[in-house]
């Protein structure tokens, strides 16, 4: 792309543009053409195992890559895989791992009055409508766009739990943009651990997401939300290379 003001190592491949590949010998070396097909979990095992979960009850398994890609932390990623004979059974799915690509991945923040002072700023992003916008193994995952100028400023996105009293299932998407608010329309993608929420076992919920968009308040709903698998992993923050994200 040619405005660099774009938020654009992750819309280059969200494109489809030309991305580096895992090859057998567990290392990342050469160029292909490869666009995600999936989001998953990197869940790292030890220094020498990890496998990675698809959505609440699919788990992959990586044929050609035995490294965590990311060592001991636990992030959300991109992939893209192709399903090959079955090698372990104690995954659903065995997998050439052909891409991955990590993203901004960050624990939700129980609103409080203790926090209260915090700025989390409420300068305005929009939700992209797509498939990258899902509720699985306990994270909230959103597509956005916001206006982006000045190149040595990193914004700030965060997740709010516990603002609703009348509902522990309302959650808020923040965005400060440290004054940064004119410049070029530009993409981004941040996944959030949702372990703050109740666990009800037994049921089923909707998560009410809320945030401030270009046109004013705005909300979205995910459906048939299972608490139980809310409390998966114990992950660490993790940015995307080179990104304005934090």
């Amino acid at each position: 792309m040619k405005n660099n003001r774009l938020f654009f190592y992750l819309i280059i491949f969200l494109v489809a543009t030309t991305l580096y590949s895992c090859n057998d010998d567990d290392d990342v070396g050469y160029w292909v053409y490869y666009g995600p097909n999936a989001t998953v979990t990197i869940k790292p095992l030890s220094e020498d195992a990890f496998y990675m979960q698809l959505d609440d009850t699919t788990t992959l398994y990586a044929t050609n890559v035995t490294n965590p890609p990311y060592g001991q932390k636990e992030v959300r990623a991109f992939i893209n895989f192709t399903e090959v004979d079955k090698v372990n059974d104690d995954y659903t799915i065995s997998v050439r791992l052909n891409y991955v690509d990590s993203m901004l991945t960050k624990k939700s923040i129980p609103y409080s009055e203790e926090n209260n002072s915090i700025d989390y700023g409420n300068d305005p992003i929009e939700i992209i409508p797509s498939w990258i916008n899902v509720v699985e193994d306990g994270y909230i995952t959103l597509y956005f766009s916001t206006v982006w100028g000045n190149n040595s400023i990193a914004h700030s996105v965060n997740l709010l739990t516990g603002v609703n009293p009348d509902d522990p299932y309302e959650v808020e998407f923040r965005h400060n943009a440290f004054g940064d608010v004119i410049g070029s329309w530009g993409n981004g993608v941040v996944a959030f651990k949702l372990a703050d929420l109740p666990v009800e076992t037994s049921e089923s919920v909707n998560i009410t997401l809320k945030y401030n968009s270009f046109s004013g308040q705005k909300t979205v709903i995910f459906e048939n939300i299972q608490t139980k698998y809310l409390t998966r992993g114990a992950p660490q923050d993790m940015g995307i290379y080179g990104s304005r994200l934090k």
